[in-house]
């Protein structure tokens, strides 16, 4: 009796097959197949997306100042120091327009401001010693004083004295001449450094006024001409202060001569004229000296016209290895439309089957042989012998 064959164990079996299975697979080239799905809705989003996809590519992907010359007011010559404040900074600075002057305070006691909550009082009942309002101007001392004019009383402080309220004389500035804004304001255009101030001999500078045909490169405004352009009253902006934007904008196609690259300007108020709380423009600050030994101060709060300079723009050239980059990218992101659509499809439609089993076939490469008539009826499911199905086309 022959001796029985030696079976290797099932599970190496089952190994093995998996391994040719995995290495057969590996070798497997997997080409889209192509169904045309007459359904609106779904194709309402397909283009959708594509549309989108399109849009973003194409409009995406593609695409300090200084004030000068004197003026005068109420029989004196101001001159840049004193109505140019605060200090200039890079892009901003402000102009002195109106001043509300408290002249000769000295450190000593004094009624408070009737303008302070819980200043007035009949008696010194009313005010409490060592009481601070973070409103106030000073520490209050327990008296209860008249007020500096008519018959009100407020409580007593310890600060600079007289309060300002109480003793302010308002000046209202006559009106700007020349409001000047030198600072050059620079954009690249290929290797050329564009500026907002144009080069000139012959001390262009010292004569010429802005204007937006003529002497588009010159950096010298009218005040009143700003205020004007930014829609408000000259007069009305002088007396409560406010802040004017002078935007420079720079849109250049630097495929064009560098002449064409031009700045644009537009002016507009910043401040919420509408909301007291916030509305106008004012600043104060001291000038100190002694009198007799004695440390005086005079208070100005002055209101005025912040000017803000404000450059943006862009700039662009044709290339054309980027614009290749970005058409390769625009059409393989198209694709993202059909992934999104195939997923509603396999997803949530009422068909997704028929659809699966129409979107994947699977087909084994055999050796050839005879196709008899009835093969086909026996194996339905070979892609080489059902090319139509007329039932499951016509449920998609």
């Amino acid at each position: 009796m022959a001796a029985a064959e030696t079976k290797p164990p099932t599970g190496a079996v089952a190994a093995r097959r998996l391994a040719q299975s995995c290495w057969s697979a590996f070798w497997d080239y997997e080409t889209p197949k192509v169904i045309v799905v007459k359904n609106r809705r779904l194709g309402i989003v397909y283009r959708a997306v594509q549309l989108l996809i399109l849009l973003y590519f194409v409009w995406w992907v593609r695409t300090g100042p200084g004030a000068g010359r004197g003026r005068v007011g109420q029989h004196k010559v101001w001159d840049m120091e004193e109505y140019v404040k605060p200090p200039e900074g890079g892009s901003v600075f402000s102009i002195i327009t109106r001043i509300e002057v408290t002249p000769f305070q000295t450190l000593g006691t004094c009624a408070e401001s009737m303008r302070v909550s819980n200043a007035t009082c009949d008696s010194d009942e009313d005010c409490v010693a060592g009481q601070l309002d973070m409103l106030g101007n000073g520490l209050r001392t327990g008296r209860c004083v008249p007020y500096y004019h008519g018959s009100s009383k407020t409580c007593e402080v310890s600060g600079w004295c007289p309060v300002e309220d109480g003793a302010s004389v308002s000046c209202l500035l006559e009106c700007v001449v020349w409001g000047c804004m030198a600072s050059q304001h620079l954009m690249p255009v290929g290797l050329v450094l564009r500026g907002n101030i144009e080069n000139r001999k012959g001390g262009y500078l010292k004569h010429c006024t802005f204007h937006e045909v003529s002497d588009l490169y010159c950096p010298i405004f009218k005040l009143g001409y700003i205020v004007e352009q930014a829609g408000e009253n000259f007069t009305e902006l002088a007396h409560t202060g406010g802040v004017i934007g002078v935007i420079i904008n720079w849109d250049c196609d630097l495929d064009l001569s560098a002449s064409e690259c031009n700045p644009k300007y537009s002016f507009r108020r910043l401040d919420p004229k509408h909301i007291p709380a916030s509305s106008g423009y004012n600043f104060r600050f001291a000038k100190y000296y002694k009198i007799n030994g004695s440390i005086t101060r005079t208070l100005i709060k002055a209101y005025g016209i912040r000017i803000d300079v404000i450059v943006h723009g862009q700039a662009g050239k044709f290339s054309l290895i980027p614009t290749i980059i970005n058409l390769a990218t625009a059409l393989t992101s198209i694709g993202v439309g059909s992934f999104l659509c195939d997923w509603i499809l396999l997803t949530f439609m009422n068909k997704n089957k028929v659809y699966s089993h129409k979107k994947f076939d699977k087909m084994v490469d055999a050796p050839e042989r005879s196709v008899g008539p009835g093969l086909c009826a026996s194996e339905p499911s070979q892609q080489d012998c059902v090319l139509t199905d007329a039932r499951g086309l016509a449920q998609l």
